[in-house]
């Protein structure tokens, strides 16, 4: 799973038309401090636009239903910013693996992220720009990419709420793995990010509305400067658990699909470690005294 990031990304690429707004607020001394967790009642005014807009098409209606299945979009906000460890390791050694313990800001798609063995190995987003700090250290990692591309996948289907987003019924009642799938694409609008060319498709389970598998290509601009995009893998989401109410998944299996067959098995993605940080200021996705700032997508 190369991620793509749609950069906000989409990843960090991406697609979002977030507001970037922080909450301002006394603490116990009286001081003001500029938290990352929004005010309530823009979450409410975001949700309802976003459930507004969702349920004017049968496939919005799917999406939505698979965001509430999954804890629900003003639950999603409300917590504050998400940390998770996302190890990336696919099964041919010669190929990087990405290991990052990191800490989204799920409304206004900013990240930091620290090396699990070097700490002060560092990189991430600050809503306009990338950076690292390297410290003599190679990162292997292309910031500017990876900064949001693990969020994106692990805050599915949270990130269909967007504005950029555009939906279609792809397949209704799909068998996989002897459960039934309603399939929707995900596209985005023209401009919207780094990869506007990126696509999923997700598998959302008639039983329970929780996306269980998506399809997915990569576009990023970086690895593809004249157009084109990998060809489509297929991600499951499994070993899920339950943090403040939102439903994460474990474990992602990434194999090659042709021919609408699942083909070999390439990656193997485990999510540990998921806590909400709601007290968290904003200042924490400030680029830090002496980084580098990444300019080029490559």
């Amino acid at each position: 799973m190369v991620n793509h990031c749609k950069l906000i990304i989409i990843f960090s690429t991406f697609l979002w038309s977030c507001n970037t707004n922080v909450q301002h607020e006394k603490n116990s001394e009286g001081k003001e401090s500029n938290k990352v967790k929004p005010e309530k009642d823009w979450v409410t005014t975001r949700v309802l636009a976003a459930q507004e807009r969702l349920n004017k098409s049968p496939e919005g209606k799917l999406v939505w239903e698979s965001i509430e299945a999954h804890g629900g979009l003003e639950k999603w906000y409300n917590n504050g910013p998400v940390f998770f460890r996302f190890n990336y390791r696919p099964l041919d050694t010669a190929k990087t693996v990405r290991d990052t313990y990191q800490t989204i800001d799920t409304w206004s798609a900013r990240s930091r992220h620290y090396l699990p063995d070097n700490p002060e190995v560092s990189f991430g987003w600050d809503g306009e720009k990338a950076w690292q700090v390297s410290v003599e250290n190679d990162l292997k990692i292309n910031p500017r990419f990876w900064s949001l591309t693990p969020y994106y996948f692990v805050s599915m289907p949270f990130v269909f709420s967007d504005e950029g987003v555009k939906l279609s019924l792809f397949e209704e009642g799909k068998e996989f793995e002897n459960k039934i799938y309603d399939l929707v694409k995900v596209t985005y609008q023209e401009n919207v990010g780094d990869a506007p060319e990126d696509y999923y498709i997700i598998y959302i389970n008639r039983e329970t509305h929780l996306i269980d598998v998506i399809r997915y290509i990569v576009s990023y601009p970086g690895f593809f400067p004249e157009g084109g995009h990998t060809p489509e893998k297929l991600m499951t989401y499994e070993n899920r658990q339950l943090v403040n109410g939102i439903s994460f998944a474990g474990l992602h299996r990434t194999f090659m699909y042709r021919e609408d067959t699942v083909q070999e098995y390439v990656t193997k993605t485990v999510v540990t470690d998921v806590v909400f940080k709601p007290e968290l200021e904003s200042s924490f996705f400030n680029v830090p005294d002496g980084a580098q700032v990444i300019e080029e997508m490559n």
